[in-house]
C-alpha cells in the first residue's frame, strides 16, 4: 500500500468517525429494554445467555427463567448454578419438550408456575435482567397468554429492568411490544445431515 492509498484510507476513516461520534452524541438515553430472540434458526438461548453472563461479569444481579427445558444438564445452567448462584437465580421450570411430555394440562400448569415465578423476578427490581427462555413456545401453545405478559411488562416492569424472551415464533403482540428484536435464520444445519445435538454446542 503506498502513502497516497494510507493518506486515502486515513481521511476515509477520519470523515466516518466524525459522522459516527455526531450519532453517538445523540445517544444518551437508558432505559430497561424488552429484547426478543426468535426465528427458525439455531443462536436464540445462546445469544440470550451471553448477555445473562455479561451481567454477571459486570456483578449485575439476574435471573434465569426456563419454560420448556426440562431436567436435562446443560452448560449454562452447571456453570450458573455452581459458580454464579450469589449473582444469578436459575429456574428451570419446565419438563420436556411438548412432545416429549404429551400432557397439555401438566405443560400449562408447569408453564402457569413459570410465569408467576417471572413476574415475581421482574417486578421486585431487584435483577438488571431477567431471561425468560422459550416463553416464546409457551404463549404458541397457549400455555401463557401474549396479552397477559405484554400488560405485564407495560405496567411492572421497573423502569431499569432488561427482559428477555426467547423462543421462535414470537407473538406479534411480542414483538411489538418489544425494543429490540432479533430473527435468526436457519441457512444450514447439522440436524439435518443426521447429526444429534452436542454438548458444547447445543447444551
Amino acid at each position: 500500500m503506498t502513502d497516497d492509498d494510507n493518506a486515502r484510507h486515513a481521511a476515509k476513516m477520519a470523515k466516518k468517525k466524525a459522522a459516527r461520534d455526531k450519532i453517538m452524541a445523540t445517544k444518551t438515553g437508558e432505559k430497561g429494554l424488552i429484547v426478543v430472540h426468535t426465528g427458525k434458526g439455531k443462536g436464540k438461548s445462546t445469544a440470550a445467555f451471553g448477555m445473562i453472563f455479561r451481567c454477571i461479569a459486570h456483578d449485575m444481579p439476574c435471573a434465569v427463567v426456563q419454560f420448556i427445558k426440562g431436567g436435562m444438564e446443560t452448560g449454562e445452567r452447571t456453570l450458573i448454578e455452581g459458580q454464579f448462584s450469589d449473582l444469578c437465580d436459575f429456574h428451570t421450570m419446565g419438563e420436556g419438550f411438548t412432545w416429549e411430555t404429551q400432557d397439555k394440562a401438566r405443560d400449562t400448569q408447569m408453564a402457569q408456575a413459570a410465569w408467576a415465578k417471572a413476574k415475581e423476578l421482574i417486578a421486585s427490581g431487584e435483577r438488571h435482567m431477567v431471561l425468560l427462555d422459550e416463553i416464546n413456545i409457551a404463549i404458541r401453545y397457549g400455555y401463557v397468554d401474549a396479552a397477559e405478559v405484554v400488560a405485564f411488562l407495560a405496567a411492572e416492569k421497573p423502569p431499569m429492568t432488561h427482559v428477555v424472551l426467547t423462543g421462535r415464533n414470537a407473538a406479534e403482540e411480542i414483538i411489538e411490544a418489544a425494543d429490540l428484536v432479533t430473527e435468526m435464520e436457519l441457512v444450514k444445519h447439522p440436524f439435518r445431515s443426521g447429526v444429534k445435538a452436542q454438548r458444547g454446542v447445543e447444551f
